[in-house]
């Protein structure tokens, strides 16, 4: 079986690699010289920053792929877990250190709120339910049909896992300091949303965290695409760099293969698409009316990033993870992102310091520092001035870091590199510039996301955030899983 992927992103390295182990002829075409898509790393004057995802969450999805393709996770990655997870910063000052130690979350809550650390327990234990109820039920499972999303045993689920009650709201119940309401419900803007908009399901979010852990694979996250894609080499894929597409050539109820930018065509039996779900559609397939479709659907937040290489001391004051929360502006800084498309006032953002726990990020005398900014996406209607909202974050942020004790950050960034949404529609080729893909609201999720097989080209398959089950690292390995899992089952060799 010849199998062609577009895409060498996570999704589609490790589709590869278990459609190879499975007999396939696998062969992945990617248009940058490097794999990993929205995974890379940058590396200059003695720094290295990974782009893209910092956090590791879910180890047990990246400890199945492993063993899926005949390997041990621990043999390819060196884990160290997080604690605390990350420390909060709010408007006033004040902090919270996000721990596993139940005796330090006590004594934290407390002081912000009397009786929050009950408070805590019951919504830990919620999160759990939801977690658990949503790998079984929808997550980690195929939806191939309306009536199996749809079966009238699903019902009940919708209610236990508040799929109709939006997070922000259902985190109110518990909490009543802003405080607190914002510490467990800021991580929906790890999948690009609104906590005002996600369903409260996403509680799983801080469940996984805090039970489960949040880790750092020695050497960077890139460290997972680079022994992945080793591992997947190993089983014989064939990885063809600085090798766009250009189409998918269809014919009938088939894809035949595909077309490079050169022009030189390659056959298949199967194609997987790993690039982003839209840009696909637009892009890479006949016009059929689906991707002006896909583009009215609501997308995810975007991000400005910023990667500085400090001279002089690791600041103390920053831990591995940092987030600092508009508690005091939260629901209008998120309208800001999500219905103005611009930059809040008052923005939250996260800072990645991998050095605190992996020194070779950074020189003796020199700080790695990653800067996550959410901001709205692209919008066709009211361009931005991408410039100026990046010097405005910038500032900002600065500011506020110089604020609670980094001395003189400003003037010790020796460079920087910047990605922004213009940068992530251009060179990663995501869809508004939207950094996370296709939002996960209501009607985005289970059988309503686009499905991970196209309805008329019925060897055409799809692996990444925009499809079933969604955005995230991990969601994404499972995305594979269940895609190649579907081409197993659907094709025959021939």
């Amino acid at each position: 079986m010849r199998t062609i992927i577009v895409g060498a992103g996570i999704g589609g390295i490790t589709a590869a690699a278990r459609l190879a182990k499975a007999g396939h002829n696998v062969t992945v075409f990617e248009k940058s010289g490097t794999p990993g898509g929205r995974v890379s790393v940058i590396q200059r004057d003695g720094y290295r920053f990974d782009v893209g995802p910092t956090l590791f969450l879910m180890p047990e999805v990246f400890a199945e792929t492993y063993t899926a393709l005949g390997e041990r996770m621990d043999d390819h990655l060196e884990l160290v877990r997080l604690d605390p997870t990350y420390r909060a910063h709010f408007h006033d000052n004040s902090t919270l250190d996000l721990s596993a130690e139940m005796p330090k979350m006590r004594a934290q809550l407390d002081a912000i709120e009397p009786g929050a650390f009950g408070q805590f327990l019951k919504f830990m234990a919620e999160g759990y339910k939801h977690y658990n109820l949503s790998l079984e039920k929808f997550v980690g499972r195929n939806f191939n049909s309306s009536l199996q999303y749809f079966d009238l045993k699903n019902i009940p689920l919708l209610f236990q896992m508040k799929a109709l009650v939006k997070h922000a709201a259902n985190t109110a119940t518990y909490f009543k300091d802003p405080r607190l309401q914002a510490a467990f419900s800021f991580q929906n803007m790890y999948l690009g949303l609104s906590p005002y908009d996600a369903p409260a399901t996403f509680s799983l979010l801080q469940y996984t965290e805090l039970a489960d852990g949040v880790w750092f694979p020695k050497g960077g996250l890139y460290q997972a695409i680079a022994t992945l894609e080793k591992i997947a080499t190993s089983l014989g894929v064939r990885f063809e760099y600085g090798a766009p597409v250009s189409k998918i050539n269809v014919a009938g109820g088939r894809a035949e293969g595909v077309t490079l930018e050169n022009g030189f065509v390659v056959k298949a039996d199967t194609v997987v698409a790993n690039a982003d779900l839209p840009y696909v559609y637009a892009n890479l397939l006949p016009d059929d009316g689906t991707a002006a479709k896909l583009f009215r659907k609501k997308f995810t937040s975007s991000a400005l990033m910023f990667y500085w290489g400090v001279q002089g001391e690791k600041s103390p004051e920053l831990l591995h993870h940092n987030v600092f929360l508009a508690d005091n502006e939260y629901k209008p800084s998120f309208d800001k992102i999500f219905k103005e498309f611009t930059l809040p006032e008052n923005p939250s953002f996260y800072v990645n310091a991998p050095a605190r726990t992996d020194l070779s990020f950074a020189p003796a005398d020199g700080d790695a520092l990653m800067v996550l900014v959410p901001i709205g996406h692209m919008d066709g209607n009211k361009p931005q001035d991408w410039a100026a909202l990046r010097d405005r974050a910038r500032e900002f942020v600065t500011g506020r870091l110089e604020g609670i004790g980094v001395k003189d950050l400003g003037k010790r960034i020796l460079f920087e590199e910047t990605i922004g949404p213009p940068e992530y529609q251009n060179a990663l080729n995501l869809a508004k510039g939207s950094a996370f893909g296709l939002s996960h609201n209501f009607l985005q999720v289970g059988y309503l996301r686009p499905h991970n097989r196209h309805p008329r080209y019925r060897n055409l398959y799809f692996v990444g955030a925009s499809t079933h089950p969604g955005t995230g690292l991990p969601i994404v390995l499972l995305s594979a899983k269940l895609t190649t899992e579907r081409i197993l089952k659907e094709m025959t060799f021939t």
